[in-house]
C-alpha cells in the first residue's frame, strides 16, 4: 500500500519525470507494476537469494523483468548474465548494452560519455565517491539519451547534477578526525566495491568497523571481501525479526578472519561509541552492513555531533 500511495501522490503532482527504484530483484517488487518508459539494470549481484535464486543467471532473469517490449532497456553491468540478455531480446526490448551501445572514457580531470548518437564531453566526475560511479553515471546518461525526444536535458543540467548528486550512506565520508565512512554494503559484490573504495581513500593507520547485518544475508561473504581492510571489528545487533545478533556477527567474522580483533556490543550506538573511544585521530571508522544498522549509526552520529541529517527515508528501509 505504501507503493500505491507514493504512485498516487506522484500522479497528482504533475511531474516531468519520476525515477523509481525497483527493489527485491525486479519481477517480484510492487514498483514493477509500472510500465516505465525506460528501465535500467545497474548491476547483477548475489543478493536476496532466498527469493531470486542462487546464481547470477537466475537473478539476472528476475532483474530483466523490469524491461518492457519495445522500450529502452539499459544495462550498465559490464558482464551481464546471458539470461538477462536472452529475456531482453525475447520480449523485443530496445536493449542498450554497456560497451556496445554506450560507454565512457576519462582522464584525471574529466570524463566523456558516448552513446548511440549522443556525445557528452568534458564532464566533471560525480560527487559520489567510488570507482563504480562512472558506470552508474553512464547508465543514467544512456537513459537520458533514450528519452531525449520527450525529456531533453541540457549539458549544463547534467554537469550540475554530477557535481551536486548526494546519496546518503553510499560510501559517504564524514569530515573530521577520525574520519567516519557510512556504507550500506550488505552483499559480497557491494563489499568488494567498498574494499576498493577504502583503498582509494589513502593511508589510515587503523580502520575500525561497526558492522551489523540481517540473518538472511551472506555475512561471511561480505566479511571475506572487506576483511583485509579492517583492523578492529565492533559487532552490533541489527534490530527487527531478521536481524543478526552481535554474537552471530562476531562468529562470522572470526570464521573468516580467525585472528580478528572483535568486540560485541548491545546496539549500534554502543558499538560506534566504543569505536570512537579506541580510534586515534588519524584512524577511520567504518559503519557498514544492513540499511537498518547504518541508519542507527547515522542517528547516533546526529545525536552526538549533529553532522548527519537523518530523515525517515533513511531510517526505515526494509532491506
Amino acid at each position: 500500500f505504501t507503493t500505491l500511495a507514493i504512485l498516487r501522490l506522484f500522479s497528482q503532482s504533475k511531474l516531468d519525470a519520476a525515477v523509481l527504484e525497483v527493489g527485491l530483484g525486479g519481477r517480484l517488487d510492487a514498483v514493477n507494476l509500472v510500465d516505465a518508459d525506460v528501465a535500467i539494470v545497474t548491476s547483477v549481484a548475489m543478493d536476496h537469494m532466498d527469493y531470486l535464486g542462487a546464481t547470477r543467471e537466475l537473478i539476472g532473469v528476475e532483474k530483466a523483468h523490469i524491461y518492457r517490449p519495445g522500450r529502452p532497456a539499459i544495462c550498465s553491468d559490464p558482464e551481464p548474465p546471458q539470461a538477462l540478455l536472452d529475456h531482453a531480446y525475447a520480449i523485443g526490448a530496445d536493449f542498450w548494452r554497456f560497451g556496445q551501445d554506450f560507454n565512457y572514457q576519462g582522464d584525471r580531470q574529466q570524463w566523456a560519455y558516448a552513446g548511440r548518437q549522443m556525445r557528452r564531453a568534458s564532464l566533471p566526475y560525480p560527487a559520489l565517491r567510488g570507482a563504480n560511479q562512472l558506470l552508474n553515471a553512464a547508465g543514467a546518461l544512456a537513459a537520458l539519451e533514450a528519452l531525449a525526444p520527450r525529456l531533453p536535458v541540457s549539458q549544463q543540467a547534467v554537469r550540475q547534477g554530477l557535481l551536486t548528486v548526494q546519496l546518503p550512506a553510499r560510501f559517504q565520508v564524514l569530515p573530521g578526525k577520525p574520519a567516519i565512512v557510512l556504507d550500506v554494503a550488505h552483499n559480497p559484490h557491494a563489499a568488494a566495491v567498498l574494499a576498493q573504495n577504502l583503498d582509494m581513500m589513502g593511508f589510515y593507520p587503523q580502520t575500525h568497523a561497526v558492522f551489523g547485518m540481517l540473518n538472511d544475508k551472506d555475512v561471511g561473504g561480505v566479511v571475506a571481501r572487506v576483511g583485509k581492510k579492517i583492523d578492529h571489528w565492533y559487532a552490533a545487533p541489527t534490530s527487527g525479526a531478521r536481524g543478526a545478533s552481535a554474537a552471530t556477527i562476531a562468529r562470522h567474522v572470526r570464521a573468516v578472519v580467525p585472528a580478528a580483533s572483535v568486540s560485541e556490543h548491545a546496539d549500534v550506538a554502543g558499538a560506534l561509541a566504543s569505536a570512537r573511544k579506541h580510534a586515534n585521530a588519524d584512524d577511520r571508522i567504518l559503519a557498514f552492513g544492513s540499511f537498518v544498522s547504518v541508519a542507527e549509526a547515522m542517528r547516533a552520529i546526529a545525536e552526538t555531533s549533529g553532522t548527519v541529517q537523518v530523515t525517515a527515508a533513511h531510517a526505515t528501509p526494509s532491506r
